[in-house]
């Protein structure tokens, strides 16, 4: 009798392959694939059902990378640096559903810029993940907007330009939930898209993945080998969901318990000696300049709010998609119209 290999499912009765997408067509060994996993790994874990996620992406290597997760899920891939815009539409329409948009450094950081600023400042509910390689991977390698200043291309060329920190633009326009994080730390990763998945409110996570292609040689801080070398890790992460509980063996140091919105607990624990506090936005910034100044790429959770209140709490919008709502729900009363009316007379 042939013996058959019984996958493990999880709270919702699926299995980890009922997360997975198409055959990436990415360059072997690239970050972004390792992106596409940890995502796959984080929503299995959390028990979410796949057609109550919405997937958003611009143009660029990053972008594809939501054909190969959720293929249950919807999914939109729009112009170049329009990720921002369109998935605030799509969650106005669709405040009920899950939202992930997927952008890189150069759709978020250069044409998409203001979507992003004005993304973060509405606080829309959604998990906002940068693909941050460094370079412009589909146009055969130009530096890109986070590129850092002395950094080089393959051929010798410098950056001689300084580079935009999207961590730090998202803190000075009130996010409540910066990240940063490697593509190749799979524990860490898994944790904050964790976290982020059941935050109340805009969850950026800019991640470090190298590109093997055109930015992974001596010369350049986004390869692997610098990000192994460089990466100070600024807390130990474990996230403690509803459904389940997480077991990390944590090391020696203090512990910090944030409570988010819904009730989920994210816990946090120090690894080194510097003080940092994750309710508190000035020790953010801090830890940021500090780290750049001592040329580390510091990961983790930089600065978390579980109060502020997002797009859809401050418009007071149904909770019902649109999509959904009868033409009587979206109809004002009479008396609201003519008094509408009076006033423009």
């Amino acid at each position: 009798m042939e013996n058959k290999v019984v996958e493990n499912k999880n709270s919702i009765g699926l299995t980890k392959q009922d997360y997975a997408g198409g055959i990436s067509t990415l360059c072997t060994g690239c970050g972004h694939d390792q992106i596409t996993n940890h995502i796959i790994t984080a929503c299995y874990q959390l028990g979410i059902d796949p057609y109550d996620v919405v997937k958003t992406s611009g143009i660029g290597c990053s972008s594809k990378t939501p054909a190969y997760f959720l293929n249950k899920s919807f999914g939109i891939n729009s112009l170049h640096g329009r990720m921002a815009p369109l998935t605030t539409g799509s969650k106005v329409v669709h405040p009920n559903l899950i939202h992930i948009g997927i952008s890189g450094d150069g759709d978020t950081g250069a044409i998409g810029l203001g979507g992003f600023v004005h993304l973060i400042r509405r606080n829309l509910p959604m998990v906002y993940i940068v693909a941050n390689n460094g370079v412009y991977g589909l146009t055969k390698g130009q530096f890109s907007p986070t590129s850092d200043k002395g950094t080089k291309l393959k051929n010798g060329d410098e950056n001689i330009f300084e580079n935009i920190d999207l961590c730090s633009m998202a803190l000075d326009l009130g996010c409540g939930f910066v990240a940063r994080s490697f593509s190749g730390d799979m524990k860490q990763m898994v944790a904050i898209l964790k976290a982020a998945l059941k935050y109340n409110g805009t969850a950026l996570i800019d991640v470090i993945s190298p590109c093997v292609t055109f930015n992974n040689h001596d010369g350049s801080t986004k390869s692997f080998s610098w990000m192994k070398e460089h990466d100070v890790v600024l807390q130990e992460l474990g996230f403690v969901a509803p459904q389940e509980a997480i077991q990390v063996d944590y090391q020696e140091g203090s512990v910090e318990v944030v409570t988010l919105h819904d009730g989920t607990v994210l816990t946090l624990k120090k690894i080194n000696s510097q003080t940092h506090s994750v309710k508190d936005k000035m020790s953010a910034f801090s830890a940021l300049h500090e780290a750049k100044k001592n040329n580390q790429v510091l990961t983790g959770i930089y600065y978390l709010n579980p109060d502020s209140k997002n797009l859809i709490e401050n418009l007071n919008l149904d909770k019902k998609s649109l999509a959904y709502q009868s033409e009587l729900s979206c109809r004002g009363e009479k008396s609201v119209f003519e008094e509408i009316m009076a006033e423009l007379s």
